[in-house]
């Protein structure tokens, strides 16, 4: 009798160690998400799944063209996949011709899909607060981000973590490129 209340104590506590296990994981580490919609085309295509990484932004500042997630503000458990474009501090400015302005100088960059048709908000020039993101889709012209007011600038501590590996499809498998 003793040795199969020590069994079932030891599988209890084995469960309950790979509980915790995962919630830490899941909280601090990674976390998987599903891509909806075409705003990231070409990189990033209508049901992908991800992984996330949330631990490499507790070290390190998001970076120039990082893909990162983050919630949208008006809709509950709705989370937003976008490249970081602009950097805290910085002035951001679309012009009529689709060119996307760093601090007045022309942003070297291929991932946009196509020329941009509408600048939004970046018509006129955006500074950038201490904390805060310019993000775009890749699908430029299919893309609710920071040049629409609803989506705005995005602030650091709304970031959950950059976009790390596609795990679905298998036959796009892989760890994605930001830079």
């Amino acid at each position: 009798m003793k040795n199969v209340v020590k069994e079932i104590i030891s599988t209890i506590l084995y469960i309950l160690a790979v509980l915790l296990g995962t919630y830490l994981l899941i909280t601090f580490v990674g976390q998987r998400t599903s891509v909806s919609g075409s705003s990231m085309e070409p990189t990033l295509s209508n049901n992908d799944q991800l992984i996330l990484d949330k631990i490499s932004y507790r070290f390190s500042e998001p970076k120039r063209f990082d893909i990162i997630v983050f919630p949208f503000q008006y809709k509950e458990n709705t989370y937003y996949v976008k490249r970081v474009i602009g950097l805290p501090g910085e002035t951001v400015q679309i012009d009529l011709e689709g060119n996307i302005y760093i601090n007045g100088e022309i942003l070297v960059e291929d991932y946009g899909k196509e020329k941009i048709n509408f600048p939004g908000l970046a018509v006129e020039p955006i500074t950038l607060g201490d904390d805060e993101y310019f993000v775009m889709g890749d699908n430029r012209n299919n893309s609710s981000d920071s040049r629409d007011p609803s989506v705005g600038n995005i602030r650091r501590s709304n970031i959950i973590g950059k976009a790390w590996v596609r795990i679905w499809p298998l036959n796009k498998f892989g760890v994605l490129k930001h830079q």
